[in-house]
């Protein structure tokens, strides 16, 4: 018999995906922020597709921002961005 895989929506393009097939970013309960690539990690969690174009468009539209309810620094976008370039297809 076949699991099946919790599905989850970017916050980029909106798409419904397999939670494996996505990036988790996370927030900490510190307000630092990270990408959860084992998707274990405690904490408040955004999901992405392993796509530049994606973390762009999270940014573009705030979906990063209304999933965690707060605004989300610069510096904080930057390191996500050179996170997601190791990681991306």
């Amino acid at each position: 018999m076949n699991k099946k895989s919790p599905m989850r929506m970017c916050v980029g393009c909106h798409e419904m995906r397999e939670k494996r097939e996505m990036i988790r970013v996370l927030k900490m309960q510190d307000n630092t922020f990270c990408i959860d690539a084992a998707g274990r990690k405690n904490g408040r969690g955004a999901y992405l597709c392993k796509k530049m174009e994606c973390l762009d468009q999270a940014v573009q539209n705030h979906g990063l921002e209304r999933s965690f309810k707060m605004s989300i620094p610069k510096e904080i976008i930057a390191e996500l961005t050179e996170e997601m370039k190791t990681i991306a297809e």
